[in-house]
């Protein structure tokens, strides 16, 4: 046996088809399809209108059958929705240790005030006389960003972190343009997020890669050589996703600045930075935040997100219309005479529930505060790191920012990859980490507990690790077939991949 060290509940150490888990109700484990012939959730009442026929109403669209839906009582409806979500793992439950997606906790008070019905229920058609108070949410965030950014102009309408990676490079192909030369490339460090080099193909460029040094960082003598003045841009993640700052950063825009080339600067990894240092005053040119990461909008399930895209003062002209504008009178209105423009990238002005929960978040912190969650993530990683060095492989000694990379090579040694020891950490209770990313570390563990995490939380998932490094030298099968606890057993991601169940299909005989 082993033990959820979260709640001391007995975990089987062992998995056998057919078997009832830990948890689960002999009745889940044995039928999942509940649906049957006539059974119906909702009656309608008796009509009390002349009839119609419907195919006299929709024509063509009309059709006799309801088509291949399944059929559930009410009851069978509400069980099935409400057993799913206790399968669910959330941050409301445990540490969330996803590195570079910053999974941090999202304060209740953010959500109540992105709920208030004046903001909720607006009508982005709105004239511009009745949407004041949005439009002053919009301009106070837009303020806020550009202080901790230390940047000139801003959009927010990008709707997520790749969106802002887009609108960035898109302003950066304008302003080469208006200078005579698009420009033909755009390099990306192998240490970058994977949206980044996407990006920048369906922009246009050419894509080169820059690989690291042996301290994780850009090698300036590669930079040099390769930026030339067909160079759009670099791309750079910082810190990136090695949890590195590059602590070259000042020579790095220099060299990108004499060749005519902008340092664009992926801000996925704001967690790290906010209230300590702004990209702006170390030369990035222009930058996307994510703020379903840093300043806590809801993260996951497929958004919506927020991406907004800070620039300096010459690339200010391009921003995406309509651009905010305050009148003389102290009112505000949207600005659609920008000739310059690279057009709209969103419908509307962006997620503006999004912008209510970053700007309370913001305010609520204050200057103080936003520097220190920086601070307590960044010493979080590196208390995770301390603890857990003497058994997993650094394969960078660079100090580590707000995340830390582990591999697996100690463990390989005896069979076991990262992927199992993450499917191992959900038999104690805890989310697993980022597996195998960045690809340059050969079985990376990408650990980001964020500043959220408690000192008893960090020392249980320490641990957690700490017990697994045990067994995969002292009973490594143990650790190649988990999980133990699951409600399903693992999977055979091979088979997932290439022969994918994206919807639901009917029994051809729901009893057999």
């Amino acid at each position: 046996m082993a033990t959820d060290i979260r709640n001391s509940t007995p975990v089987t150490a062992h998995t056998t088809t057919g078997k009832v888990r830990p948890h689960q109700t002999q009745n889940e484990a044995l039928v999942f399809e509940k649906s049957a012939p006539g059974k119906c959730a909702y009656k309608m009442p008796p009509l009390d209108v002349p009839a119609v026929d419907p195919a006299e109403l929709l024509g063509d669209a009309h059709r006799e059958a309801l088509g291949l839906l399944p059929e559930l009582s009410e009851i069978e409806i509400i069980r099935h929705f409400t057993r799913l979500s206790t399968w669910n793992y959330a941050i409301d439950l445990g540490m969330y240790p996803l590195g570079s997606c910053t999974m941090k906790y999202n304060p209740r008070v953010n959500e109540v005030v992105a709920r208030i019905a004046g903001f909720a229920e607006a009508h982005p058609y709105r004239p511009s006389s009745h949407a004041q108070g949005g439009m002053e949410i919009i301009e106070q965030l837009q303020r806020c960003l550009l202080e901790i950014t230390g940047m000139d102009a801003i959009t927010l309408q990008p709707a997520a972190g790749a969106h802002g990676e887009f609108t960035g490079i898109l302003l950066t192909r304008a302003w080469h343009e208006s200078q005579g030369n698009p420009r033909r490339k755009v390099l990306i460090p192998d240490s970058a997020h994977g949206t980044n080099p996407a990006t920048a193909a369906i922009c246009g460029y050419q894509i080169e890669n820059l690989k690291s040094n042996s301290d994780g960082g850009i090698d300036l003598g590669a930079l040099a050589r390769q930026v030339d003045f067909d160079t759009a841009a670099l791309m750079l993640t910082n810190p990136s996703t090695l949890g590195v700052f590059e602590n070259q950063i000042h020579k790095i825009a220099d060299i990108l600045h004499d060749k005519g080339a902008l340092l664009y600067m992926d801000g996925a990894n704001m967690n790290a930075l906010v209230g300590k240092v702004r990209p702006g005053d170390f030369g990035v040119d222009v930058m996307h935040l994510n703020l379903h990461k840093t300043f806590s909008t809801p993260h996951g399930g497929g958004g919506p997100g927020a991406g907004p895209v800070a620039c300096k003062a010459f690339l200010e002209p391009f921003l995406p219309i309509p651009v905010l504008v305050r009148n003389e009178d102290g009112t505000r209105h949207w600005d659609y005479d920008r000739p310059h423009s690279v057009g709209r990238v969103r419908a509307f002005y962006g997620n503006t529930g999004m912008f209510i929960r970053a700007l309370a978040y913001i305010l609520a912190n204050g200057p103080d505060g936003l520097r220190q969650t920086t601070e307590d993530a960044v010493l979080n990683a590196n208390y995770i790191r301390k603890k857990l060095e003497d058994l997993y492989e650094l394969p960078y000694n660079t100090p580590s920012m707000h995340e830390v990379v582990f591999s697996d090579k100690r463990q390989a040694a005896h069979g076991v990859k990262t992927g199992d020891i993450a499917k191992r950490l959900i038999d104690y209770g805890f989310h697993p980490y980022t597996v195998s990313f960045p690809l340059i570390v050969q079985g990376a563990l990408m650990i980001e507990p964020t500043e959220s995490e408690s000192v008893e939380e960090l020392d249980l998932f320490i641990a957690a690790m700490r017990s697994i490094a045990r067994e995969a030298e002292e009973n490594p099968e143990l650790v190649k077939t988990a999980p133990h606890s699951t409600r399903v057993s693992r999977l055979d991601e091979v088979q997932a991949a290439r022969k994918p169940v994206l919807r639901w299909k009917p029994r051809e005989n729901p009893h057999s």
